[in-house]
């Protein structure tokens, strides 16, 4: 059975211009522990990045109708074959599935951002937990588990 190398918890108001106190946080997690082993600064960019994506579609579409003070959580777990970043909002219930791909060379607004997560990670879902928040739960391999 694998054991966590490591872990942390960061917890937010759901303000945009937090978004660089948690980009922060995550980078500082990452080179503190995910370069030890073996992690480039390519995937932690690109996990920052989906991180980055998650906290903002939190902020501006599960809790656009709640307070300020309504709090984000964010947890990271480090595995010895994969990250595991955990964000958890208040919002109602939404399925990103029902989102339409959108067509290849056309422009819409909104609604690239889910499909945008699943490009940068390896797995991805949006489900609700039994506290009544949802989950968003983004998962990428270390590239020697792809292996």
């Amino acid at each position: 059975m694998l054991s966590i190398v490591q872990q942390d918890h960061l917890t937010v108001k759901s303000e945009l211009q937090l978004l660089n106190q948690v980009q922060q946080w995550f980078e500082q997690f990452g080179l503190q522990h995910l370069t030890q082993f073996g992690w480039s600064e390519s995937q932690l960019y690109r996990l920052n990045l989906a991180l980055a994506e998650g906290f903002t579609n939190a902020v501006r579409h599960a809790h656009r109708a709640l307070p300020p003070e309504t709090t984000i959580e964010i947890g990271v777990i480090l595995w010895i074959d994969r990250l595991e970043i955990r964000i958890w909002d208040h919002g109602k219930p939404f399925n990103p599935d029902a989102i339409a791909e959108p067509e290849p060379g056309t422009l819409q607004v909104g609604g690239y951002g889910w499909f945008l997560l699943r490009r940068l990670a390896d797995y991805v879902v949006y489900e609700r937990s039994a506290d009544s928040r949802n989950c968003l739960l983004i998962v990428k391999y270390s590239l020697e588990a792809q292996h």
